[in-house]
């Protein structure tokens, strides 16, 4: 009983301490906090207007773009397309490259091409993408026989073009298996040798259709836009985490409009001239140049991703209609 009796004293004790040091406190205290509150704010908001000025200067004066020789750099979808041009360019620079695809004999014909090139270094690799436990594997052999691999670049996809009712439900897991769930592979497989060696940049080909919906797009759209919110979740998780590697190890994220790579069999826009359909080698430069600039996101062209943006302060009805007026379409297959 004595016990109890205590151990009530002492919480109202320990209450009144409390309330004395509140009291202590009182007014002076409560402004000091006010004027905390207000020196940050300000803070905030010079560091973001350097931020602003530093973002419009890099876009008159670009940065330099640093030096990839001698990276390992990893294409997935490096068989055809885009891929194949990621690959060329990162061999032209002096990167040694491997070349990731499910068709064997498409890997094999660019590094080929690299070698082609006369002392460019480059390996090719059979992988399933949407396959954890494959993936996992190769990343040990390509880490055992190449070295780490210092440049993820994630290309690959597939883009069936039909209404959403249309899709079966094995070609919609199929496309976020390899259009989206391959990242999550393939960043374990890699991501943590970064870490661990404290130097590494990951790409990550998303599509303008991971910045607006499109007609027989669906799934498609779908799963690039988790690519954007993937990429974006890992910048601010790795700057919440561990922020002493922000500028050790680099996310990018690039949006292309319609490319010529045969996943876009037909289309119409009535402006051609303004926006014609991407060829390959172009997309691959500008991917390839973002990185070596350590730009977080781009479009191609660059003036997309920021007419999107534009477009979006308005209500959603202003999108339609400027949708209409540029009569942009992709066909159903």
């Amino acid at each position: 009983m004595a016990d109890a009796t205590s151990g009530v004293n002492n919480h109202a004790e320990q209450r009144q301490n409390g309330c004395a040091g509140r009291q202590t406190e009182g007014p002076a205290g409560q402004v000091l906090a006010v004027l905390v509150l207000l020196l940050e704010t300000v803070w905030m908001q010079l560091r973001v207007w350097a931020e602003v000025f530093r973002g419009v200067y890099q876009t008159i004066v670009p940065p330099a773009e640093k030096s990839v020789a001698g990276e390992v750099v990893l294409v997935t979808g490096a068989g055809h397309g885009i891929g194949r041009e990621i690959a060329l360019k990162y061999a032209s620079l002096g990167s040694t490259v491997v070349c990731m695809d499910i068709n064997e004999k498409g890997a094999a014909e660019t590094v080929r091409d690299i070698k082609a090139l006369g002392g460019a270094k480059a390996a090719a690799y059979k992988c399933d993408v949407s396959n954890r436990d494959e993936v996992l594997a190769v990343a040990k052999t390509i880490t055992q026989e190449v070295g780490p691999v210092t440049v993820l670049v994630n290309n690959a996809g597939i883009m069936p073009t039909k209404p959403f009712l249309e899709h079966s439900a094995e070609e919609m897991k199929r496309i976020f298996d390899i259009n989206m769930l391959a990242h999550f592979w393939l960043l374990q497989a890699f991501l943590p040798s970064m870490y661990e060696r404290k130097h590494g940049h990951i790409v990550a080909v998303s599509s303008m259709c991971g910045q607006m919906g499109c007609t027989n797009l669906a799934p498609y759209c779908a799963s690039k836009f988790a690519v954007r919110g993937f990429m974006e979740s890992l910048a601010v998780e790795q700057h919440d985490l561990r922020p002493d590697m922000d500028d050790k190890v680099r996310f990018t994220t690039i949006y292309p409009y319609m490319v010529a790579t045969g996943l876009v069999k037909s289309h119409t826009v009535r402006f051609n001239g303004l926006m014609p359909i991407l060829n390959p080698k172009v997309v691959a430069e500008e991917v390839v140049s973002a990185m070596r600039r350590n730009q977080t996101e781009i479009s191609v062209p660059g003036w997309l991703f920021h007419f999107n943006r534009f477009v979006r302060l308005f209500p959603g009805s202003v999108a339609l209609m400027v949708r209409d007026f540029l009569q942009v379409r992709i066909s159903g297959e």
